[in-house]
């Protein structure tokens, strides 16, 4: 995984990155979604800047929660194995904190042609 998040930053052209990939299952998730981002639901993954400036940079600080039981359902879902979904959701939490964004049919297509690039 830290080599498909590396890819990911440099190909975003990050110069540093501190990031913490945290594991949580889906209550955990959901708490997290309904305490900071005001959405009572689960969720794949969910990322942080702990920045203080919200400018896109070449400097990312950040978090990167991941449901593992999202991600194995996911995984069964997609026909793949559970490694490679948890791997696809820390490069698409590392294009989040890139300052990506997944808010239409558009941008979500343009991340998971991103994500592939980043993780093969």
């Amino acid at each position: 995984m830290e080599e498909a998040l590396i890819r990911t930053f440099e190909g975003e052209s990050i110069k540093q990155a501190d990031v913490n990939v945290i594991y949580v299952d889906d209550v955990k998730i959901q708490e997290i979604n309904k305490e900071y981002l005001n959405h009572d639901r689960t969720t794949d993954v969910i990322t942080f800047s702990l920045k203080d400036n919200e400018e896109k940079d070449s400097i990312i600080d950040g978090e990167i929660y991941i449901s593992t039981d999202t991600a194995r359902k996911q995984a069964a879902e997609y026909k793949v194995s559970f490694t490679d979904e948890i791997l696809r959701l820390a490069v698409h939490g590392g294009l989040h904190l890139c300052g990506s964004e997944d808010d239409n049919d558009k941008k979500r297509a343009f991340m998971h042609e991103l994500e592939t690039k980043y993780i093969r």
